[in-house]
């Protein structure tokens, strides 16, 4: 069903509770399985009426569905079975028993036996478990309780417990305006409409005279909004709600028709007429505060008959909610950049990044000391840096010299490319001025303009293009937003009516209508036209303090978010037809340390800097999706940046830095970068200024942006821009990289040479302050950065490279020593043990997430989920005996597991619902290895009695001395007591590891 037709059914849903149909409410509550409705849930089942209990459960859940509805529904069937025996109605207590609870005994069969055997009793208070079971009542409100929690764990009730916040009648509301609608079309409206029946459209009778009356300005049609709830009887056929006729802006809803009498400051309009708004923009905006007793539409108007010409003529009357629909996202959470790819020293703080809306790979960065360089991130090359400086101060105002007198520190604010071709740059500084430059493909930045915009500091910066001219937004401490032309400089616009410091701008368009959106520190957000009419809009934001705002990529979106002085932070999407928050996202730490920023990528995904992290959320769900620390070192509330494509992110770190990361999109377009280079120096004969190889397999680039190279020793090879290779055919990548191809047939046709001295290897004893116990398993990440080690008193242990000038991409290498990292609690991931056998002879094993983001693991006790960034246990499960021996993560979907058991049975395990789906038989033995194809529906097995199983059917393999578990990265082998593995991407490196020895090696 779709999100509309869900919400009408919140609609029916509404109308039938407020016209007191309240059997038809919970049976369509029921029917739906959109809305639980708890306190109809408590009311029956304090009534003790279980069987109606039972029938509205099951309109959202069955006894099978996870643990938590088995819970449930046991927790029910037993109150009514003890309730049964508390009357002495022992028939009625076997049929209970029979027909009710029998089903839980396939599950817990010594429970079931345990409570037949109350049966026996005289009063079931014997049982030494219910001595305290009180009366009825109170066992009844104990059970509620329970219920409670159990109902708000299960995920299959997850955003059905609350009712959607709309305002009363809204149905009743939505029919009043398609009348009032459908008699502004009416040929021959009249001033008192008769409406008789919704079962067809609105029309009215014409006069006898054949005159038609004039408009009912001043009828009961365009009177007062009444209240929503004062909805007539449609026999009374009294008047209806008028309604201001649809506009095609985007913020309609937001604002309203432009009036001079409005009690706002008017904006100086300086500039030329060009630049002003069409008066008919004005009716774009709505005012919420100030109803308007215009009519809502003007019938007698152009725009009006031409309305009415299009629907008579039989155009489609189906309305299109290009407001609410949304395309349907084909991203998945692989699609985002979580993979450290480069580190950039800056040497200051960094406090604003913007990536080249063309060339993905060109990063600008502001610092606290004024500072801006551009970045080459693909070759780490900074290509420009121009520290501060006033270009002109004889042109300088006086308080900007008394500023820079009093104190010469100055700082970034903000720094912005210009849209689409990225030809201008602007920057915002904390004292008065903004400076632009032009910016050549060559990397060279060429002074333009620079403005002393403000009496204070600049606070933002955006680049609009009002009738189709570009131009730039600032806003700043003397709670102003000004507009200027980006060729002389000149102030254009003048908007005020802030009531503090303005602390962002949000420049947008929509179907030809021009706006600003402003936020000030006093929780405030404005939305203005160009035009000399004040501000449309006067609403608070979330936590009323510093907040930005920014549109999905297609520009259809708009989010919110903001931190209060309190460190409350908030990220919400806006409902642009009402002015109403649509979604708050969960997931911020109570008491953000600083300001939070935000981005959005892809139309689909949302990220923010948080608690020394940065976390993402899918735009429709408000619940987190994952969180990454970027291999650690950021700041409690990093400043973050996506690239146009989304393929990579930039983020802040701690020690004056910024880390790239990047999805496989990104990698992919940093390695080309890196092959070109590598050609570079490859080639001595060729030219310095010569055009790359590349492109040549790229084929024709098009409009594709590529500079030509420098004749300077100094500067990297030029930029290509990502969009030129996000349009080829994917069948032609393999051909992106001829040189890396070259490279890749030689790595697949090298052979490890024997190795016949020890001078052959490099080892290195990995450093552990705390050596206890000896290593039992032993695992690289999937990212190839870390090691991951299982000691046999379960104690988990994580080494990490860092990057350096000895290892710039801090992979795993015998040549740098790791560091034995822990996160800042201190906390050790320990297994759960079983007690009845000692910790080193019990069975181990470990399975990492294909993002490593999560590992599993087990050490003869109950199976134990860990967040690899905290340390954390999520969650234990599958209690022994039997023991685990193998676990193996799906490469598709971390939330099922397979597990190699004791007893030789293998259960595909679900981790979401907690849940077992299937349990594969045919070894004999306990299973000793697990591998999921990474392209096939098959995962092969070995156990003790040398044999392999497939999903899809049993299948024999040859005998098996040892597993073998080959994936795209990574090959492991356990061979004579020595455990070898190949780290990911690297053709040289291993470990080796025995019983109380871990060293890496290097051939």
């Amino acid at each position: 069903m779709s999100s509309l037709s869900r919400e009408l059914v919140f609609l029916i849903l509404q109308f039938l509770d407020e016209e007191k149909f309240k059997e038809t409410v919970h049976k369509l509550e029921q029917e739906s399985g959109f809305f639980f409705n708890m306190k109809h849930f408590e009311d029956q089942v304090q009534a003790g009426e279980w069987d109606e209990v039972e029938r509205y459960l099951c309109g959202f859940t069955k006894v099978e569905d996870n643990r938590y509805s088995m819970k449930i529904f046991f927790e029910i069937r037993k109150q009514k079975y003890l309730e049964a025996l508390d009357r002495q109605d022992r028939a009625k207590a076997v049929e209970i028993l029979v027909k009710d609870l029998k089903v839980f005994a396939s599950f817990n069969e010594e429970l079931f036996k345990e409570i037949t055997q109350l049966l026996t009793l005289d009063n079931f208070r014997q049982n030494e478990q219910l001595s305290k079971y009180g009366d009825t009542k109170s066992a009844r409100n104990i059970m509620l309780v329970e219920l409670k929690k159990l109902i708000e764990a299960n995920p299959l009730f997850r955003d059905k417990l609350t009712f959607p916040a709309f305002k009363s009648s809204r149905l009743r509301t939505l029919i009043n305006q398609s009348l009032n609608w459908q008699h502004q079309l009416c040929k021959n409206p009249r001033p008192n409409p008769d409406i008789k029946t919704l079962f067809t459209d609105h029309s009215c009778s014409p006069s006898t005279n054949g005159a038609r009356p004039p408009p009912p300005t001043n009828s009961p049609l365009v009177g007062p909004i009444p209240k929503a709830g004062a909805f007539p009887p449609i026999g009374a056929h009294g008047p209806f709600q008028p309604v201001v006729s649809p506009s095609s802006g985007a913020i309609a809803g937001w604002m309203s028709s432009g009036n001079p009498s409005l009690p706002h400051a008017a904006a100086v309009a300086a500039g030329p007429p060009g630049l002003v708004q069409p008066s008919s923009a004005a009716a774009f905006l709505k005012h919420p505060r100030t109803p308007s007793g215009m009519p809502g539409m003007d019938y007698q108007s152009a725009d009006s008959e031409q309305l009415m010409k299009r629907i008579r003529t039989g155009q489609s009357d189906e309305v299109s909610f290009a407001g609410i629909a949304h395309t349907p996202n084909v991203d998945s959470q692989d699609d985002l950049p979580k993979t450290v790819v480069r580190a950039l020293n800056q040497g200051t703080n960094v406090m604003s990044m913007d990536f080249h809306p063309q060339h993905q790979t060109i990063l600008l960065v502001g610092t606290n000391v004024g500072d801006i360089s551009l970045w080459e991130v693909g070759s780490r090359e900074r290509l420009a840096d121009k520290p501060f400086k006033v270009w002109d101060i004889s042109t300088a105002s006086m308080p900007l010299q008394t500023a820079l007198v009093n104190d010469a520190g100055i700082s970034v604010n903000r720094c912005v490319w210009s849209p689409s071709d990225g030809h201008m740059l602007g920057v915002a500084f904390s004292k008065h001025i903004v400076q632009i430059y032009l910016y050549n493909p060559t990397g060279e930045l060429r002074q333009h303009l620079e403005i002393d915009a403000h009496v204070g500091g600049v606070n933002d910066i955006a680049f609009a293009q009002p009738n189709k001219q570009l131009c730039i937004v600032t806003c700043g401490d003397d709670k102003m937003i000004k507009v200027w032309d980006t060729v002389a400089g000149r102030r254009h616009y003048m908007f005020e009516s802030h009531e503090a410091p303005v602390y962002s701008v949000c420049p947008h368009y929509k179907e030809n209508i021009q706006f600003i959106f402003s936020t000030a520190i006093d929780g405030k957000i404005k939305a203005w036209l160009y035009d000399c009419l004040g501000s449309r809009v006067d609403y608070d934001a979330p936590g009323q303090w510093c907040t930005t705002m920014a549109y999905s990529t297609d520009g259809t979106r708009l989010f919110s978010c903001g931190t209060s002085k309190e460190g409350e932070s908030h990220l919400v999407e806006w409902n642009e037809s009402e002015g109403a928050i649509k979604r708050r996202y969960a997931g911020f730490r109570k008491r953000s340390l600083g300001v939070v920023q935000f981005d959005t990528t892809r139309n689909r995904f949302l990220a923010a800097g948080d608690e020394f992290q940065i976390k993402f959320w899918d735009m429709d769900n408000t619940t987190m999706l994952t969180a990454v620390d970027a291999d650690g070192g950021l700041p409690a509330s990093p400043r973050l940046r996506f690239n146009k494509e989304g393929s990579l992110l930039a983020v802040t770190t701690s020690d004056n830095g910024i880390k790239i990361l990047a999805n496989s999109d990104g990698s992919r377009l940093i390695r080309m970068l890196e092959s070109r280079a590598v050609d570079k120096i490859r080639g001595p004969s060729e030219p310095v200024n010569s055009k790359p190889l590349i492109v040549n397999a790229l084929g024709p680039m098009g409009n594709a942006a590529i500079a030509p190279a420098l004749e300077r020793p100094d500067r990297g090879p030029p930029v290509v821009s990502i969009t030129s290779l996000s349009t080829m055919d994917s069948s032609r990548l393999v051909d992106v990289k001829p040189r890396i191809s070259d490279d890749a047939d030689k790595i697949k046709g090298w052979r490890i040479p024997d190795i016949m001295d020890p001078s052959h290897l490099k080892a290195l004893r990995l450093p552990d302050a705390i050596t206890a116990g000896k290593v039992v398993r032993l695992l690289y990440t999937n990212s190839g950065l870390a090691l991951l080690a299982l000691a046999s008193n379960a104690v988990h242990k994580l080494w990490k490279w860092q990057r350096s000038d000895r290892n710039p991409s801090g992979k795993a290498t015998a040549n740098v020593a790791p560091q034995l990292w822990q996160p800042p609690s201190g906390t050790l991931m320990t297994n759960d043990i079983n007690d009845t056998k000692p910790a080193e002879e019990s069975a181990t094993c470990i399975a990492l997430s294909k993002n490593d983001s999560y590992v599993m693991s087990a050490s003869g006790g109950k199976v134990s989920l860990f967040n690899m960034m905290t340390f954390k246990v999520m969650t234990t499960f599958m209690s022994p005996p039997p023991a685990a021996t193998y676990l193996a993560f799906h490469p598709q979907d971390n939330n099922i597991i397979a597990i190699g058991m004791e007893d030789s049975t293998i259960q595909i395990y679900n981790v979401r619902v907690d849940e077992v789906k299937t349990k594969l038989k045919g070894h004999q033995n306990r299973i000793t290895g697990l591998a999921f194809s990474q392209t096939l529906n098959s995962l092969v097995s070995s156990g003790a009695d040398a044999q392999g199983w497939n999903l899809e059917g049993y299948i024999s393999a040859s005998k098996l001395s040892h597993i073998i578990y080959a994936s795209k990265w990574k090959v492991e082998l356990s061979i004579g007591g020595f455990i070898f593995l190949f780290i990911p991407n690297i053709k040289v490196d291993f470990v080796v590891y025995k019983p109380v020895l871990h060293c890496a090696f290097s051939l």
